[in-house]
């Protein structure tokens, strides 16, 4: 079984250290919604999704001085283990300077906008 948000994770991750401009993978929803709220916090630069059929998801990188935008990625609910919080335990990532991505019954959002709406869900990924 193959985990799609920790393969757009690494993918990130490795691309970020290669210093590439672009990373594409193959395309599936959840990514994409993930993919996009990166951009809306300002992780990445863009979010494209090309394709008749077999779609492929193409992100582009955020670099300031050859220094990646994004520091650091962790996958917090992994398909062996689900990480879910409700509303009131939605984490902080380092005291409000990272970003937590949550799958919400609204659909992929920041915990900061979880809390606003006041919904729980499951923890996807904290990204700082």
């Amino acid at each position: 079984m193959t985990d799609p948000i920790a393969d757009l994770l690494t993918r990130i991750r490795n691309a970020n250290r290669a210093l590439l401009k672009e990373v594409e993978m193959p395309h599936s929803r959840l990514k994409e919604n993930v993919a996009r709220v990166l951009v809306q916090e300002g992780y990445l630069a863009g979010c494209q999704v090309t394709g008749e059929g077999r779609k492929t998801l193409h992100l582009t990188l955020k670099y300031t001085a050859r220094r990646g935008a994004v520091t650091g990625l962790k996958r917090i609910s992994k398909p062996g283990l689900r990480h879910y919080v409700g509303a009131t335990e939605v984490p902080r990532v380092l005291a409000g300077l990272g970003v937590a991505v949550l799958s919400t019954s609204r659909g992929v959002m920041t915990g900061r906008e979880a809390r606003k709406a006041n919904l729980g869900g499951e923890v996807l990924c904290h990204v700082w």
